[in-house]
């Protein structure tokens, strides 16, 4: 791919942003370099916090990351961790069957946990309604298929397997 100063992002999912060197550009770099870091960081407080979400924080940090630095944006979709999550999302919005029961159960925990600490219902109500529609959607996305289950499912029969033997 060639890449023009201040050109338009090339097409394909895995293509990147040409990269501006005047000094304006470099501003936007450092800001969207900024942007990436610190949802890497929320990413994974994301972890270990009820309630706080992950995978979107990774996304945003691979969007920016493809706009800063494409040291940073290979460095995630080659992580062992990030990187499944990113493969996953790029290639048919898909989300793993693990990731959906996780945030299932960490919102469920902070419906609880804010339902029995706000005293105010007008501000739990809402939140635990856009938790649930969150959830809805994330459950109504395709899950990845596993290639070794699709290769031995989908293998063609053999002619003495899809015939019956007449005698």
């Amino acid at each position: 791919m060639t890449a023009e100063v201040n050109g338009p992002l090339q097409g394909g999912l895995g293509s990147q942003p040409a990269l501006d060197a005047t000094p304006r550009g470099r501003i936007k770099r450092a800001l969207y370099m900024a942007l990436a870091v610190f949802s890497i960081a929320l990413a994974i407080t994301g972890v270990f916090v009820p309630g706080l979400p992950s995978t979107e924080f990774v996304l945003l940090a691979s969007w920016a990351a493809a706009r800063s630095s494409p040291r940073l944006h290979r460095w995630l979709h080659e992580h062992k961790w990030f990187g499944p999550m990113l493969h996953n999302w790029h290639n048919g919005r898909r989300i793993t069957r693990r990731a959906k029961v996780m945030a299932t159960v960490s919102m469920s925990v902070c419906m609880v946990i804010m339902a029995r600490t706000i005293p105010h219902a007008w501000v739990v109500w809402p939140v635990c309604l856009s938790m649930v529609a969150v959830l809805a959607w994330i459950w109504r996305r395709p899950e990845p298929v596993d290639e070794r289950t699709q290769l031995s499912v989908f293998k063609e029969p053999t002619a003495a397997a899809s015939c019956p033997v007449r005698r």
